[in-house]
């Protein structure tokens, strides 16, 4: 059985146009490939077709993955999320105890994260350990450098 994912649309739309691009760009390319090597003439011996053909299998593998997020994405209205308590979707402003960095991530789904741009994955030591508290409480979290200890200052949109 597939796990259902909750997305938010912003997060459901990359998907959908995510797997756009590999079925009317990529995958016609590789079967361009895969053509021009079929032409060189011995297949059994013809590296190309062969790199060609690896190629697609995992194009075509991929587009199966991505055809599964979505039929199994849940769309979540951000703005019914509690902000009483750390849940997925919300802004958290935390701070770190033991040297006082200030962060600010948005908790999101696996596929969603990005760090760079402050997405927090939820499977994350850290957006584990931070799911159902409140402003104020502070955490001790084991991440694999060792414990840390991380104050819940501001919960937001």
């Amino acid at each position: 059985m597939n796990k259902v994912s909750y997305l938010t649309q912003e997060g459901l739309s990359k998907l959908k146009a995510e797997l756009d691009h590999l079925k009317n760009v990529e995958r016609p390319s590789i079967s361009r490939e895969i053509s021009e090597a079929r032409e060189k003439g011995d297949l059994s011996e013809n590296a190309e077709y062969n790199a060609a053909k690896e190629a697609q299998a995992m194009l075509e593998l991929k587009i199966s993955k991505l055809e599964d997020s979505i039929a199994n994405a849940r769309v979540i209205d951000e703005s019914l999320i509690d902000l009483n308590k750390v849940q997925i979707f919300n802004r958290v402003k935390i701070a770190n105890k033991k040297n006082n960095a200030i962060m600010e991530y948005v908790i999101v789904s696996e596929s969603e994260a990005d760090l760079k741009a402050g997405k927090l994955s939820v499977t994350t030591p850290i957006a584990r350990g931070l799911l159902g508290k409140k402003v104020g409480d502070v955490v001790k979290i084991n991440v694999p450098s060792g414990t840390v200890e991380i104050e819940i200052l501001e919960i937001s949109r």
